[in-house]
Formats: structure tokens, sequence, C-alpha cells
């Protein structure tokens, strides 16, 4: 009796149920994903073989570079913005809704209270050529880096109800006297635990 032949036939696979997975997990990356922030003291940090990472959220960042200009970053939107009212209230600034709104998207910034405004109404052309002249910090009544600090951590309170974090960036090659004025503001608000950021780097072999 002749065996009966089996028609082949090509094998077909519907892709499309991977494919709508594969563009939706691609806009959810994109979506969720945080831009780079260009760093504006671009601070050559020292190294150190200790790793430990500093949070993505709820944490101030103070920066020194650029020949001891003073930086401040701190994360939240709500944040920055209620500290913008206060520091406005404190200095007799008025901000607009408009600057309020821009300075919120802030990431960092080194101006004096007397030219954020102006900072703030720049164009982004602007301020790529523009050299702020940083936060001043010094011990007399013209401290406005404690300020910040102190405004942020009130925000950060009222807001979230979360202890803000400190951390400070400073370059290598800066002056120790101006990593020590950082420092000693931050004391005088009784905050004696902050994080330094640093470079990693091997451990020396015991």
């Amino acid at each position: 009796m002749p065996r009966v032949k089996v028609a082949r036939k090509s094998t077909f696979i519907d892709m499309t149920a991977m494919c709508d997975v594969a563009f939706l997990l691609l806009t959810f990356f994109i979506l969720t994903a945080k831009p780079r922030v260009e760093d504006p003291a671009k601070a050559d940090v020292p190294p150190s073989s200790k790793e430990q990472a500093i949070p993505d959220d709820n944490v101030a960042m103070i920066t020194i570079g650029q020949g001891n200009k003073v930086f401040y970053s701190v994360t939240g939107t709500d944040v920055r913005t209620e500290a913008l009212k206060a520091m406005g209230e404190k200095y007799k600034v008025t901000f607009t809704p408009e600057e309020q709104a821009r300075f919120a998207v802030t990431e960092v910034f080194g101006v004096p209270m007397s030219q954020l405004k102006q900072f703030l109404n720049m164009t982004a052309e602007d301020k790529k050529t523009y050299q702020p002249p940083g936060i001043p910090v010094d011990t007399t009544a013209n401290n406005e880096l404690s300020n910040w600090v102190y405004t942020s951590r009130q925000a950060d309170k009222a807001l979230h109800d979360k202890a803000l974090d400190i951390a400070i960036k400073g370059d290598r090659r800066e002056q120790y006297p101006a990593i020590k004025m950082v420092i000693d503001n931050l004391q005088r608000q009784k905050i004696n635990k902050f994080s330094l950021i640093t470079a990693l780097r091997q451990a020396p072999k015991k």
C-alpha cells in the first residue's frame, strides 16, 4: 500500500502582539527616564574607595567649583516652588507664576537673589554663554545659601514629612576654606550628617 504524503506547510507566527509589547516598553522607558542635567560647575571630585549611592529624590546638592562658586539644587518641583516663595518673602522679591514655573523645572542654579529674576527670564541660548556668579555663602548677613537650605528643608518637611538629605560636591582643586564655609553653614542649622560626592577608585590591597 503506498505511503500517504503529507503536504508541508510553512510555519507562520504572528508578531503583531510582540511588536506592540516592544513599543509599549520603549515608550514607558522614554517617558520615565530622567534627562541628564548639565553640571554648571563641572567639579572634578576627589576619589574614594567607599561606595554609597546618593538617593534620586528628597536630596539637596551643594556644588562648589569654578573658583569657589557655589551652586544649589534640590529635588522635587513642589519643594523648589515653595522654597522660592519663602525666599521671595524673605528678600522682598515677587515672582510671577511663569517665573515660579520656570524655577520649578530648574535643576541647578548659582545666582544671588538680586539676579534670580533675570536668570529665570533668560532664553536657553543665553544660559549657554552665561557665567553665573554663584550663591552668596559668607558668614555675614548676606548668607543666601543657608537660607536656601533652610527653606528647602521646611518645604520638604511640610510637603512630604521627610528630612531632606544634604550632599556636597566639591572640585578637588578648590581651596579648603570654601568647602569648610559650606560645612559651617550646615552645622549652624545643626546638620551634622551629610554626604560628600566622590569618584570611586579601587581599594588598596592589604
